[in-house]
């Protein structure tokens, strides 16, 4: 999905990793007798800074690169890079260490 390597890479790998992470997810939520989980809107505006900065330099992000990447494929919508190009090992490890610190970024409700 979006913040993702999965564009990027063998879908096929990062279809696995995400739906593990999912798993693992909804395993922690029912240990803990949770029901909810939504991402903080801070938490969400730093993935995506982080994102664009590790995509800065990039050919995905060149001025002259017109491309659905950005969204300039649509007229007036703003250039964002969405796909994460730090690949798929340093994805998984990012999601591993926010899953192992109770999810943080996320609030998780009963």
């Amino acid at each position: 999905g979006p913040g993702s390597p999965s564009v990027l890479s063998n879908v096929i790998v990062s279809i696995e990793q995400h739906v593990d992470w999912i798993a693992d997810c909804l395993s922690y939520l029912r240990g803990h007798d949770l029901h909810v989980i939504e991402a903080e809107e801070q938490a969400e505006s730093d993935w995506v800074a982080h994102v664009n900065e590790v995509a800065k330099g990039t050919m995905f992000t060149a001025p002259t690169c017109n491309s659905w990447y950005l969204g300039s494929n649509i007229p007036g919508k703003p250039r964002i890079f969405m796909p994460y190009v730090a690949g798929v090992h340093t994805y998984r490890q990012k999601c591993d260490e926010i899953a192992a610190d109770g999810y943080r970024g996320f609030v998780l409700a009963g």
